[in-house]
């Protein structure tokens, strides 16, 4: 998506086949199951299926385009040596410009390899850029937890500790410190699952610089050349490229 265009409920003139937009954009929601790189877009352009105007379509033949461009984009696993479980969160705060909620995105890898992925608006208005990090974290921790117990089932890896990474000091302090809990009493009761985890030793915070942050592509309209690195760190590849 462009990166400076923000699509509203209600800019410019309708568009005159709302059917063709939903089936349109249906068919990208269904695309994003295997590729992760469209999970932001597609889910910004799904917000306006009741009333579709010129700009929002405008917005989906774009995503179009870019798929054009890299026709055998896929996703490849390969055997690494290790059953690690990481996560890498990270959240837009304040993204929308319809209703100012934070975008939580978050990318969990199985030794190296992408197998789970969410780009979803926040329930709430988060008041600070650390509130909705935090969010983030709590949900991203939550899917970690479902997945090490589903792997522990299948008896497929071993019961080592988790790694959840995040970009914003603020969130991680919150999480480790319970000092700075009397300084976030907005935030609801269910986030603070983050410190439980981490008392029990599951789970282990790190901070990870903004430029590794793997969460970014969906959470934020980005560049070119941006989305080739995340995708490329995601085991994303060319399925038709030359050897």
């Amino acid at each position: 998506m462009d990166p400076n265009q923000k699509l509203m409920r209600d800019q410019g003139e309708l568009f005159s086949d709302p059917e063709r937009y939903r089936r349109l954009v249906g068919k990208l929601i269904y695309l994003t199951i295997t590729r992760p790189d469209l999970s932001y877009s597609v889910g910004i352009v799904s917000q306006f299926m009741q009333n579709p105007h010129v700009d929002h379509w405008n917005a989906v033949l774009r995503i179009l385009r870019y798929i054009k461009g890299s026709p055998g984009q896929g996703l490849l696993y390969e055997n690494k040596g290790n059953t690690r479980i990481e996560g890498y969160c990270d959240a837009d705060w304040a993204g929308s410009p319809i209703d100012r909620r934070s975008t939580t995105g978050y990318c969990v890898l199985l030794g190296g390899n992408l197998v789970s992925w969410k780009s979803k608006k926040q329930n709430v208005v988060a008041r600070s850029s650390a509130e909705a990090e935090y969010r983030s974290m709590a949900l991203t921790t939550c899917e970690l937890v479902w997945i090490r117990q589903l792997l522990q089932e299948l008896k497929f890896c071993e019961n080592e500790q988790m790694k959840l990474y995040c970009d914003n000091q603020a969130a991680l302090h919150i999480s480790s410190n319970p000092v700075f809990h009397e300084r976030t009493k907005h935030i609801e009761i269910d986030c603070h699952f983050i410190r439980e985890k981490l008392l029990s030793k599951e789970l282990v915070t790190e901070f990870v610089n903004s430029n590794e942050q793997l969460g970014d592509i969906l959470t934020k309209s980005l560049r070119g050349p941006r989305i080739q690195f995340i995708c490329s760190k995601l085991g994303a590849y060319d399925l038709y490229a030359p050897a």
